[in-house]
Parts: C-alpha cells; sequence; structure tokens
C-alpha cells in the first residue's frame, strides 16, 4: 500500500513509527512557525508521493515534542532524518534544496535493504507515555 500523504506523528506513536519500523523512515522535524518548514513541504509531500511504496513519511511538531529532537541533537527546524532499523543513518539540516532530499530518498531507497541489514536493532522499553 502506498502512503499518500505526510504523516504528522504524535509522541506515543515515535518509537513503534520511528524506531521499530522495518522500512526505512523519513523524518521531518518542524515547526508551524517556521518559515522554511513550510516552504519545503510541498516537495516532502510530493517525496511522500512518489516514494511512499517504499519509504514511511512523518512529521513531528518540534514546538509539542522538543524532547524527542533533544534525544537526537535537533537544534532548529527545518531537519530532516532518514532512519534505517531504528537509527538516524542521514541528516540534513536547514532550507535544503528539494532536489538534495530528493537524492537522499532515491539512495535510501536503493540501498535501504543494505542499510537495514547493517543496523542493529534497538532493544529497551519506554514507559510513561500513560
Amino acid at each position: 500500500m502506498a502512503q499518500d500523504i505526510l504523516i504528522d506523528i504524535i509522541d506515543t506513536d515515535w518509537e513503534k513509527t520511528v524506531e521499530r519500523n522495518e522500512k526505512p523512515v523519513f523524518v521531518m522535524f518542524y515547526s508551524p512557525s517556521c518559515p522554511h518548514c513550510i516552504s519545503i513541504m510541498p516537495s516532502v509531500e510530493e517525496l511522500t508521493r512518489d516514494f511512499g511504496t517504499e519509504v514511511i513519511f512523518v512529521k513531528l511538531n518540534l514546538l509539542q515534542y522538543d524532547y524527542i529532537g533533544e534525544r537526537y541533537g535537533v537544534m532548529s527546524t527545518p531537519s530532516f532524518f532518514f532512519f534505517c532499523g531504528g537509527r538516524p543513518v542521514q541528516i540534513r539540516v536547514g532550507a535544503v534544496f528539494p532536489p538534495m532530499l530528493k537524492k537522499m530518498v532515491e539512495e535510501m531507497v536503493t540501498r535501504g535493504e543494505e542499510c537495514r541489514l547493517a543496523s542493529s536493532e534497538w532493544k529497551y522499553e519506554i514507559t510513561g507515555y500513560g
């Protein structure tokens, strides 16, 4: 099934959607008032439509869930992380040109299985989410 929309996830979905997903995951850390986030969003949505069968695309509001961003050292928005096997393997920060993001996704699609096999699974339980 192809993913055709960019999913806005919340903290309780983070572990299942990003860290424990068998597919590669593209994460956009954003804030609603960030002008670069707003301008790049249509390009990220286009990537979602083009590559949504091979990659999971999500966005996370850093103003609401700053502690998740802190966990990965996210200091500004937009920040783009590519997760493989639950670990960030590629990062782009700031006003990135859309062709750079597309190249990032294309590389992960062609090398995604290799990346997944080389990544170690994180085995831990996070409690306190209610």
